[in-house]
């Protein structure tokens, strides 16, 4: 189920029903790590659905309303142990954040370059096909047993191109 729609840069909204389900699904794995789901960790996965991709601690304290600084650092720690994020790190080191695969479906990022945007986008069928097949060769040739694929593309996003 994918739970962030990209067209471009603008986002569509989470219908209720997935929202809902979304929730329901954070409680209950939180849960079987005997891990509460509080109002902040909730705010925090609110505010996850809604980002067009991963999004650092900064951006978050910013998108998430009445979360201190220290309560959304414990639960982006105690999220991204439980399995409910992912944590992904930029060229220079910074930790950004997104929801997990399981809760989102199959992605990869493009970043960009010259402001740093960090956007989800999805591959053609075809083209998803094609790179699993050239990891498949990859597996092959280097001995390798590969589990899974992450990709992330760099350019420049059409705001900094204009």
């Amino acid at each position: 189920m994918r739970i962030i729609l990209i067209t471009g840069c603008k986002l569509h909204s989470v219908t209720a029903k997935v929202h809902s389900d979304l929730h329901e699904s954070v409680r209950r794995s939180l849960s079987s790590h005997a891990i509460r789901y509080t109002t902040g960790r909730r705010r925090v996965i609110e505010s996850m659905t809604v980002a067009s991709g991963p999004l650092s601690a900064a951006e978050l304290l910013d998108a998430t309303e009445a979360v201190p600084l220290s309560s959304l650092y414990r639960s982006l720690t105690v999220l991204d142990e439980a399995g409910v994020l992912r944590r992904h790190h930029d060229a220079d080191g910074l930790a950004r954040f997104e929801l997990a695969e399981w809760l989102t479906g199959h992605h990869h990022h493009a970043v960009c370059r010259s402001c740093g945007l960090v956007e989800d986008i999805e591959l053609a069928g075809d083209d998803e096909a094609a790179l699993d097949d050239m990891l498949a060769s990859l597996s092959t040739t280097t001995g390798w047993n590969l589990s899974s694929h992450s990709l992330e593309v760099e350019g420049t996003c059409a705001g900094c191109s204009t």
